[in-house]
């Protein structure tokens, strides 16, 4: 049997785990976290919706229910002239590769002075334990934003930035609180949000203004301080508690590793999401190199898809299965349930032909938890994939 390896643990990792084995390979998923972090149900952390534990899934027990072979470590290097992965002690084999490391954060000047909500457990417990503080005070200035990677468009993470932001709106008005806090969102680009298209932008400002969030947008950012933003044109945004996601950028192992790279440093692959120069390496998700449209994302949902493509592929040109080859271009779209807390959400969906924003009052939000509790159970093989 063929020796399939994932590099990575999380969704798209996890999902081509799973794919792989169901074409009859024998699969081994390497991560350096012992769990897959569930980043869309993890916005709920900071207001305290959801303990850390909730928006995790074990991977010992994933690879258990699901017949792969689990081994924690981090990736030093790929060497693909010997299909050999190089970790901290040890060496792997393989027959077939799939990367699906994510990416890096691209870098700013005094970057350790803010917390992200697309990062680790532990700093989503960090933005919570500094909201508390501020609450325990009464009042405060919170900042929220992202930023962009010239070099690559796909390579942001906007919604989740939004989402906690109205969360903590929310939050903050049932603790009848909002009116002592001064809640901003930035971002260097014109139009955050524009790959949605212009109704989701209208409805993006209408919001903004509903709940009182100032916004500052098209001012590049210097630096960031402990006491808040400073931006290019010397202006300043005071801020107690800053959270930023800044843009993404590839890991520094795939140049050193010789594998070929856009210029933002991401994994540069053919339709079949095969790497490029390569035979049997595949990337897929926020490791790759995505091409498409101006308004592509990189999101959750594109790499299960790069991850079940990938998967198909390889067996077709093994020959161990029947069909033409996938593309992954004929799946580009950008599909997001935006939670605004109890208040519910807005359900966005883009690709060439429309470009919608439905709010849906109140269920909305129980939908998206209803989902959390269906994803974590197909994860865990317990339901079948539906979604």
């Amino acid at each position: 049997m063929k020796r399939a390896l994932v590099l990575g643990g999380g969704i798209g990792g996890t999902e081509a785990a799973i794919a792989l084995k169901k074409e009859g390979y024998d699969v081994t998923l390497v991560s350096d976290k012992p769990y897959l972090w569930v980043y869309p149900i993890s916005i709920w952390v900071p207001t305290g919706e959801i303990k850390p534990d909730d928006a995790k899934i074990p991977l010992d027990e994933f690879s258990r229910r699901w017949g792969v072979r689990f081994v924690r470590g981090k990736v030093k290097r790929i060497i693909p002239q010997e299909n050999t992965v190089e970790l901290e002690n040890k060496k792997l084999r393989y027959d077939y590769l799939i990367v699906a490391l994510g990416q890096g954060k691209k870098k700013h000047k005094g970057l350790e002075h803010t917390l992200s909500i697309c990062a680790s457990p532990e700093e989503a417990l960090l933005i919570r334990e500094r909201l508390l503080r501020l609450i325990s005070k009464g009042k405060g200035k919170i900042a929220m934003g992202f930023g962009g990677n010239p070099k690559d468009r796909t390579a942001v993470r906007g919604g989740p930035v939004f989402e906690l932001l109205f969360n903590v709106d929310y939050h903050l008005r049932k603790l009848s609180l909002r009116d002592e806090f001064e809640l901003t969102f930035f971002a260097p680009m014109p139009k955050p949000g524009e790959r949605l298209g212009e109704k989701a932008l209208r409805m993006l400002d209408e919001l903004f203004k509903k709940y009182n969030v100032k916004k500052i947008t098209g001012k590049k950012i210097r630096e960031f301080t402990p006491e808040g933003v400073v931006f290019e044109d010397g202006s300043f945004l005071e801020s107690e508690l800053t959270v930023f996601v800044p843009a993404g950028e590839g890991l520094p192992l795939f140049r050193e590793s010789g594998l070929p790279t856009n210029e933002a440093g991401f994994l540069k692959i053919d339709e079949t999401c095969r790497v490029e120069g390569t035979d049997n390496i595949y990337a897929i998700g926020d490791s790759s190199a995505v091409e498409g449209p101006p308004w592509s994302a990189k999101q959750g949902h594109l790499a299960e898809v790069m991850a079940r493509i990938s998967a198909h592929n390889i067996a077709v040109r093994e020959g161990k299965k029947k069909g033409k080859l996938k593309s992954y271009k004929d799946h580009i779209n950008i599909l997001c349930l935006m939670d605004m807390g109890g208040r519910g959400a807005g359900l966005a969906y883009r690709d060439d032909k429309r470009a919608l924003l439905i709010p849906i009052p109140i269920l909305g939000h129980y939908i998206k938890k209803a989902w959390g509790v269906y994803y974590k159970l197909y994860k865990l093989r317990r339901v079948p994939k539906i979604i």
